[in-house]
């Protein structure tokens, strides 16, 4: 019986298996890195998403056979370190993506690979460090210290340090850090007994603002133009009691006992306020999609995980399902003229549309246009000194775009791929968050 050759079905995902001991025998991800290359060797659709496909692509074509099985082995690690989990390759490209009977799941697979490396002790100091946001903004938050940290970050001597100490690129942007964290402008309590807005579809017409490490440590001032364009439209917002990092950086590193730590700490404070009548929203796509994705395939039995899955939202497609009940204002001040977005690739994933696009085109006299090409940062990748180079090699079909356009503004949902954007620009010139151009746009 012939295989069929691609799927027209919509593409489902299986369960992490994480906790079975076989997920972490090398010998037996071997073989599955060897079935699954051999098919992307065979397909090469994605040759063009991330640097994962050239490094495998050119490794068969440069071999002796030019088939996998010419290649030296040590070049799958390669591959998989070069894969930044986007899931891009997933989602958009692959045609071997279960339900179909070959179950290519690329990025899962990566996982996998990285699960094995960080579980072999393999992780190196500087990994673990930019993967630990928590405890490195935690630090960088003493006002002393985050004075330091910012000098460091924008001196061409200090940056000579991190790139000797922590293999950092010279070049790669580094967030800022706040003393004046979000946590510390705006109190958890906040509107703990505000009267919800009037409940729309799935809107319950008040929110509890999970902050992130970025949004608590690197760019509060998101998270307050969040609760201004909320409140705006009469939804009460307040902060989470406590949180952790989402897990993201963690997952991507492969700890994934880490990533469990996380969720235990998350999840009850969450799934207490959604209990309570808060629907949660995050401003980061990555770590919405944390806990709309990844944590519930690796905890599909916990019914908790589930509910948190199906109470957070992102900002942009909570304000959307509101509009669509009627629960939108839609009283503009000031225009914004011509946009240049980005898409986030993990905005891309949570398969909700372009709600970003969507609502700011309701603001007259704007035109938005959408760039739906990866900007190659991760959070991690891009400052790596080996990868930056390729990330902005990644990122300037996007850096073309954001020129060519000439717009008025340029804005990406991850502020993260903003400054990646912004550092291939030739005038440098900075990003401005949907959510700062909305609260622009109502003039608040």
């Amino acid at each position: 019986m012939p295989v069929r050759e691609g799927s027209l079905e919509a593409p489902t995902r299986h369960p992490l298996d994480w906790q079975n001991p076989d997920f972490y025998n090398e010998g037996s991800l071997l073989q599955e890195l060897e079935r699954v290359f051999d098919i992307c060797h065979g397909c090469r659709r994605c040759f063009s998403l991330c640097n994962s496909f050239p490094t495998l692509f050119d490794a068969i074509d440069e071999s002796d056979t030019m088939e996998l099985d010419g290649v030296d082995k040590r070049v799958f690690w390669d591959v998989v370190e070069n894969c930044y989990l986007c899931d891009m390759c997933y989602m958009t490209k692959c045609p071997y993506v279960p339900p179909h009977e070959w179950n290519v799941d690329f990025p899962h697979l990566m996982l996998r690979a990285k699960a094995v490396k960080h579980q072999q002790g393999k992780s190196g100091m500087r990994d673990r460090i930019l993967t630990s946001t928590d405890r490195v903004g935690t630090l960088a938050g003493i006002p002393v210290v985050s004075a330091l940290v910012n000098a460091v970050n924008h001196n061409r001597a200090g940056r000579r340090v991190l790139e000797e100490l922590l293999e950092v690129h010279p070049d790669a942007v580094l967030p800022n850090y706040h003393s004046r964290t979000l946590r510390r402008r705006v109190s958890p309590q906040r509107n703990d007994s505000a009267q919800a807005g009037p409940e729309a579809g799935p809107t319950r017409g008040k929110v509890a603002l999970f902050a992130t490490c970025y949004g608590n440590y690197n760019e509060p001032e998101l998270g307050e133009d969040l609760i201004a364009v909320f409140e705006h439209n009469g939804i009460p917002v307040r902060l989470t009691d406590t949180e952790r990092c989402c897990g993201m950086p963690k997952l991507e590193l492969g700890d994934l006992e880490a990533v469990a730590k996380a969720k235990d700490v998350n999840i009850p404070q969450l799934v207490k306020l959604i209990d309570q009548g808060w629907d949660i929203v995050a401003p980061v796509p990555s770590c919405v999609l944390m806990f709309k994705q990844e944590l519930p395939l690796m905890f599909p039995d916990d019914a908790d995980v589930a509910k948190v899955r199906d109470n957070i939202f992102d900002p942009f497609e909570y304000l959307m399902l509101r509009h669509k009940h009627g629960q939108l204002k839609t009283d503009f001040k000031n225009s914004l003229g011509k946009i240049a977005y980005h898409v986030a690739c993990h905005l891309r994933v949570q398969n909700i549309g372009m709600k970003t696009r969507d609502l700011l085109q309701l603001v007259p006299d704007t035109q938005v246009e959408a760039i739906e090409r990866c900007s190659g940062h991760d959070g991690t990748y891009a400052v790596k000194k080996e990868f930056h180079e390729v990330s902005m090699k990644i990122c300037k079909p996007v850096v073309n775009r954001v020129e060519k356009a000439e717009a008025a503004h340029y804005c990406s949902d991850c502020p993260m791929a903003g400054h990646q954007i912004e550092n291939g620009l030739s005038d440098a010139r900075a990003p401005e968050h949907p959510l700062k151009l909305l609260r622009q746009a109502y003039g608040i």
